[in-house]
C-alpha cells in the first residue's frame, strides 16, 4: 500500500501564471503578481456605464444626456493589450482557461465592490446566444461566465430568463446605430420568468457601445425589473 506523501501544514500547491510562467503567489489564480500589475486596469471611468475617463467619480456626456435603462456597469478591465487577446483566444479559440482567469479578475472586483456597498443582485443572467452562433462555436461564453462567478459570488444563475428572439449578425466592428438597429426586436424575456421587483445582473464578456445591455434592460423593466446592472470583463473605450 502506498503511504500519502507528506507535507507541512503551510504547504499549498503553486500554479504558473498563464501569461508569463512564472510562478503564481495564489494557488487558485494563475496569474503571478508584475502580470496582475501591468494588466489594463480601468482608472477613471464613468460612474454608470463605465466608459474609461481622464478622471474617476464623473458621468460621460452620453448617460447625462439620456441615463441608460441599466444602473451601473460593473468591470474591472480596459479592453487594450493583452486583455482583448485574450477574450478573443477564450471566444474563438474554445481556451477556457483565458476565459476562466478573467472571471477570476471579475469575481475578485466584484466581492470587493459588495464590501464597499454595491447592492447584490438576486440573480446572475448571461447574455444569450443565438442558437446558430452557440453551435458554431460550441459554447455560449457569457453562460460559461456566469458559472464561474456563481460559486465565488454565492449567486445563482437562470440561464432561462431571457431568450433570444432573433439571430442578428456579429455585433464586432460595426457602429453604434447598426448595432441598435440589430438588436431592436433580438432580446425578450421568457414566459413565465420571475422578474417582478427582483435586482438583476447581466453577465457578457465586453461592453463596447452598451446596445446589447440597454434593449435587454430595457426588456427587463418592462417586465417588472426593479434594478438591472451589468457585469462585464472589460469595457471599450470611446472612438477616438
Amino acid at each position: 500500500m502506498r503511504l500519502p506523501r507528506w507535507r507541512p501544514v503551510w504547504w499549498r500547491p503553486r500554479v504558473q501564471c498563464l501569461l508569463c510562467g512564472a510562478m503564481a503567489d495564489q494557488a487558485d489564480l494563475p496569474l503571478c503578481p508584475g502580470c496582475d500589475d501591468d494588466l489594463p486596469w480601468l482608472a477613471g471611468h464613468c460612474a454608470i456605464c463605465a466608459l474609461p475617463l481622464p478622471v474617476a467619480g464623473l458621468t460621460c456626456g452620453q448617460c447625462l444626456h439620456r441615463a441608460p435603462a441599466f444602473h451601473r456597469v460593473e468591470t474591472p478591465l480596459r479592453y487594450g493589450f493583452p486583455v482583448d487577446a485574450l477574450i478573443t483566444r477564450f471566444k474563438h479559440q474554445s481556451s477556457a482557461p483565458f476565459g476562466r482567469l478573467l472571471a477570476q479578475l471579475l469575481a475578485r472586483h466584484l466581492r470587493h465592490a459588495f464590501d464597499e456597498r454595491l447592492e447584490r443582485p438576486d440573480v446572475l443572467i448571461p447574455v444569450p446566444l443565438s442558437r446558430q452562433r452557440e453551435r458554431l462555436r460550441g459554447f455560449n461564453q457569457a453562460a460559461l461566465l456566469a458559472g464561474w462567478l456563481a460559486d465565488p459570488l454565492g449567486l445563482p444563475v437562470d440561464n432561462r430568463l431571457l431568450r433570444r428572439v432573433q439571430d442578428t449578425p456579429a455585433q464586432q466592428g460595426l457602429d453604434a446605430a447598426t448595432r441598435k438597429r440589430n438588436l431592436r426586436h433580438a432580446f425578450a424575456v421568457a414566459d413565465g420568468a420571475q422578474v417582478e421587483g427582483r435586482h438583476l445582473a447581466l453577465v457578457d464578456d465586453v461592453l463596447t457601445t452598451g446596445a446589447t445591455a440597454q434593449f435587454i434592460a430595457r426588456a427587463l423593466h418592462k417586465a417588472g425589473a426593479r434594478r438591472v446592472d451589468v457585469y462585464c470583463l472589460a469595457r471599450t473605450p470611446a472612438p477616438e
